[in-house]
């Protein structure tokens, strides 16, 4: 089975905060993906999106080493946590078909913090943190370490672009 988690830049003014519109916006977006993504709007993380998230809430560990005093619990503190999960839920209609994928919009404010996080943090530092938690039984470690690389940079690259660009970030899970 195929599950992936999929972004797709947009500028806040082209989205409608419904969730039957959005879905279908997101389903086309997805059957262009290549396309989309060889033009730096899309990203997609396939089965192990969680996995990158535990990587990246290795974060809160290096900020609490940094500053013991900073105070932390506010979302706009946690950068750590936009990347992945970040944006509010997209609500279902009352008659919405249940099977529809849920979808989260993160607006332009969260798509600057999300970049400004991936362009500050230390790949290697978080690494050091979550790395040895993330590789599962049979992996190689610098197999391992080389794709969650990868993704990091694909999603620097990705929010780097949007933010530069004044676009949010929707988010689906196609299953």
């Amino acid at each position: 089975m195929s599950i992936h988690l999929h972004l797709r830049a947009v500028a806040e003014s082209e989205i409608r905060d419904d969730h039957t519109w959005l879905a279908e916006f997101m389903w086309k977006a997805w059957e262009n993906h290549p396309d989309e993504y060889a033009a730096g709007i899309a990203d997609s993380i396939d089965k192990v999106w969680s996995s990158v998230d535990a990587l990246y809430a290795a974060g809160e560990v290096l900020a609490a080493d940094a500053d013991t005093d900073t105070d932390t619990d506010t979302d706009g503190d946690k950068p750590w946590t936009l990347p992945i999960y970040g944006g509010r839920p997209v609500a279902h209609s009352m008659d919405a078909d249940p099977s529809n994928p849920p979808l989260m919009f993160l607006e332009p404010p969260g798509v600057s913090q999300a970049a400004d996080f991936l362009a500050r943090v230390s790949f290697d530092e978080l690494w050091n943190v979550a790395g040895p938690k993330l590789v599962g039984r049979g992996w190689d470690e610098a197999e391992a370490r080389q794709e969650f690389l990868d993704r990091h940079r694909s999603l620097q690259n990705f929010y780097g672009r949007a933010a530069a660009a004044g676009h949010g970030v929707v988010k689906v899970v196609w299953a």
